[in-house]
């Protein structure tokens, strides 16, 4: 089953060049998203029933290079990254590869029994779905601007100038020694639970009702907390280093 999930996401990853060859940009950017709540699950169906395997890693990091890596480069490429001159395609590549070079960089490491980003809940840069949804970023601005009918705002994120340089940019945290926030990173005190279920039932309400300005806050939002995760892995070394000292 948990196989079955990840190769569900490679084939959502894979429909979203067919959307994107198309020229349907709301179907090939849903496909990714897609992707990445498949991805988000097939991990803990393993660890529900009790199914993880050697074979379900390298197969779900075979399928994050495809759905997460390859497929997000040749939707920029044709979505806008090819109006430039020699270089758009450079470009696209550059997300590509780091995107499979963080990916190999994970699997070397599997059997490393200390991994002092990970013992803190921490990960190490962007992980391969976010890195995704950061560099589809413009697009997702670019529907949810055309939602709101804004065709001027709209118009600036599909500009080249804009969109490269953001593409290399998550290219280069994909593949940075930056420590960002996991899932288990997160622990809500008592009292903070039953509000955090309300803000993921008004999320998933407005996903429903304005999926594109919902999904690019999202984004933004992912965005704007890696400082604070780098911040708060900081404060972690820190306490480590004066708990060895005390030591």
């Amino acid at each position: 089953m948990p196989n079955a999930v990840t190769a569900l996401a490679l084939c959502f990853g894979l429909t979203g060049i067919r959307f994107a060859i198309a020229g349907e940009w709301e179907k090939a950017v849903a496909s990714i998203a897609v992707a990445g709540v498949l991805d988000g699950l097939d991990g803990r169906v393993a660890r529900l029933l009790k199914a993880e395997s050697r074979f379900g890693a390298e197969l779900d990091s075979l399928s994050d290079v495809i759905a997460f890596g390859v497929s997000p480069a040749i939707i920029l490429y044709l979505w806008t990254l090819q109006y430039i001159p020699k270089y758009g395609w450079v470009v696209a590549l550059a997300h590509a590869v780091c995107c499979a070079l963080r990916l190999a960089r994970f699997n070397s490491q599997i059997d490393t029994k200390w991994q002092p980003h990970k013992s803190a809940g921490f990960l190490t840069g962007v992980p391969a779905p976010a890195g995704a949804g950061m560099a589809l970023l413009p697009v997702i601005a670019w529907l949810a601007l055309g939602d709101a009918d804004l065709p001027q705002i709209q118009d600036v994120f599909a500009r080249t100038y804009v969109v490269a340089p953001w593409t290399l940019l998550v290219a280069f945290l994909m593949i940075s020694d930056l420590a960002t926030y996991g899932w288990s990173s997160f622990r809500l005190r008592r009292e903070f639970r039953l509000p955090a279920l309300v803000l993921i039932t008004l999320i998933g309400g407005a996903m429903a009702t304005a999926p594109w300005a919902t999904l690019a806050i999202l984004v933004i939002f992912y965005a704007a907390a890696i400082p604070f995760g780098i911040r708060s892995y900081a404060r972690v070394k820190r306490r480590r280093a004066a708990e060895q000292t005390a030591i």
